[in-house]
């Protein structure tokens, strides 16, 4: 009898464990409906904490592969959107900002993570995630650092809950100084560390932010390598272990089709389109990614880290945009 009991019990456990189709249905529902115009990325973003907060993640285990592959497809897509002389003009304009930037954020953001006695691990990927380009610099370092997956936790709770509330704060803030959508655009890409926020804030603000933003961005995301490089060497880690972001690869080679090959301006314009919808998607994916537990177990001191380089980087990056 016991084993009968035992039995009914691990065949009834796969049918009550999960969500009811009800909650999975509506979560679908509220992915489709991001996709449209209906829905602007901060909304988005509190949308999908808000679901999780109240009804529970139906797809936890498949969020965050999804949300790779969405911003990776986005991003691509942007490029059919835009024109590979004016990105090359807006990276060239933003390389000496960059570098600085980069550089400045590193050595601060190691340094105070001495001071504030945080693990050296959790200190260089808060500082890489802030300084070039949020979860993807955190994945592209870890391994060359043989960071563990708390410290990766840490820092990428860090910079996602960061993340969130630039992509509400930055809009507000430009319209209140009266940036151009030149000088949102390379403030957003040089202050916002996640390249899905940099694109969500720099999209309400206007065509022109986004084209500015995302060519920054993505060339910012470039020095990654170089960044893995320094690390590995100092550390005596091992350099192929490197993740190269290739879908930079792919946006170019997109920019290039829509700058000089014979591309129906009414296809660009779709896809372009599309690409903002689904990267909309993807921050309701990011937002139901996060939890109140997972912020609090960051802890102080990391988020104290995260929040000064934040501040030091977006308060320093727009006087060096307006002033210098």
């Amino acid at each position: 009898m016991k084993q009968f009991c035992v039995i009914k019990l691990i065949i009834m456990k796969p049918r009550t464990a999960g969500k009811p189709p009800l909650t999975k249905a509506l979560f679908l529902l509220a992915m489709v409906i991001c996709i449209t115009p209906l829905v602007s990325a901060p909304v988005a973003l509190l949308s999908g904490f808000l679901f999780t907060y109240f009804l529970g993640h139906p797809f936890a285990h498949l969020n965050h592969k999804a949300t790779n592959w969405l911003l990776k497809i986005s991003v691509v897509g942007l490029g059919f959107g835009m024109n590979i002389g004016r990105a090359l003009q807006v990276g060239e304009e933003g390389f000496k900002l960059t570098f600085f930037s980069i550089f400045s954020i590193l050595v601060l953001g190691l340094f105070l993570g001495k001071l504030l006695k945080i693990s050296p691990k959790t200190s260089r990927l808060v500082s890489s995630g802030t300084a070039i380009c949020g979860g993807s610099a955190i994945a592209a370092i870890a391994p060359v650092i043989d960071a563990n997956e708390k410290d990766m936790s840490v820092a990428m709770g860090t910079v996602f809950a960061l993340n969130a509330v630039a992509l509400f704060v930055f809009p507000m803030i430009g319209h209140t100084l009266h940036l151009t959508q030149y000088e949102f655009g390379l403030w957003s890409a040089i202050a916002i560390q996640d390249t899905s926020s940099v694109v969500g804030a720099a999209a309400q603000y206007g065509k022109e932010a986004l084209a500015v933003a995302t060519a920054v961005k993505l060339a910012r995301a470039l020095w990654i390598i170089p960044v893995a490089l320094i690390f590995s060497f100092t550390l005596k880690g091992k350099a192929k272990s490197i993740s190269i972001p290739w879908f930079i690869g792919l946006f170019i080679i997109a920019m290039a089709i829509n700058t000089w090959l014979p591309f129906p301006i009414i296809l660009s314009h779709d896809i372009s389109g599309l690409s903002k919808g689904l990267l909309v998607m993807t921050l309701f994916l990011i937002g139901s990614g996060l939890s109140v537990d997972k912020i609090k177990a960051v802890g102080w001191q990391p988020f104290a880290l995260g929040i000064f380089l934040w501040v030091f980087i977006s308060v320093g990056g727009l006087y060096a945009i307006l002033h210098l």
